[in-house]
């Protein structure tokens, strides 16, 4: 016995046109943009430039460098757009030029620019060469990087553009670093602020990550480290 299939009606299509007067909203002025002399990123040194009778020196870690919140290059100078980390870690040389190449073919430089957030690489990391025994001193210098803290702002990107035009290739590069990072509008950051301090005026659950931390509930010492105690574990 073979099943009964429905007879599907063919569904009707109806456009409605309605004419009147339309309504556009006027095009953003963007007569009080500033431009700097080279709209372009500009090239970053490898190995920072020392004079001819110092010694490179080497440094420790300093993981407190990468931890915690960024509390001075946090903002956009320009108020337009740019590029934010959302986490601690390093830049390498070759992050910089891929920002750079990056950016500088996909923006127009006749209505674009760009500026570094960012200091050059001068931090030195050592490393020790493959197969050698442990002890004997400190290794040599393999390469130097830039440590970055959580809002940090990495580059920025203005001029007579709007966020929709650059937003698809500043999201590519944010991906392609080696800590998270999104691309970021004045009004992003604007309605992030906004929205976390709503939630926090209107929080009704008084266990909070700090509350929970400062009372030792669950006896939570024990496995905090000092990091999560300073920053009630908002910043990894």
């Amino acid at each position: 016995m073979f099943s009964k299939i429905p007879f599907l009606q063919p569904q009707r299509l109806i456009i409605i046109h309605s004419n009147g007067i339309k309504n556009f909203k006027p095009p953003p002025n963007f007569d009080h943009i500033d431009f700097p002399e080279k709209p372009k990123l500009r090239f970053l040194d490898k190995v920072p430039i020392l004079p001819p009778n110092v010694k490179p020196p080497k440094m420790q870690k300093k993981l407190k460098l990468m931890r915690g919140p960024e509390e001075v290059h946090n903002t956009l100078l320009h108020k337009q757009y740019g590029i934010i980390a959302l986490g601690g870690g390093r830049l390498k040389w070759g992050h910089f030029e891929m920002i750079r190449l990056t950016i500088g073919r996909k923006m127009d430089a006749n209505r674009m620019f760009a500026i570094w957030r960012v200091d050059a690489p001068w931090q030195p990391i050592t490393k020790k060469g493959q197969g050698q025994r442990m002890g004997g001193g400190k290794g040599g210098i393999d390469h130097y990087a830039t440590p970055v803290k959580a809002g940090r702002v990495i580059i920025e990107l203005g001029g007579k553009c709007e966020f929709k035009e650059v937003k698809d290739f500043l999201h590519d590069v944010a991906m392609k670093l080696p800590f998270k990072a999104m691309a970021v509008s004045q009004e992003i950051l604007d309605k992030q602020k906004e929205q976390e301090r709503w939630e926090e005026e209107n929080n009704q659950n008084p266990y909070t990550m700090k509350y929970i931390i400062q009372n030792n509930l669950g006896g939570c010492y024990r496995w905090l480290s000092p990091t999560d105690m300073k920053y009630f574990c908002k910043y990894v």
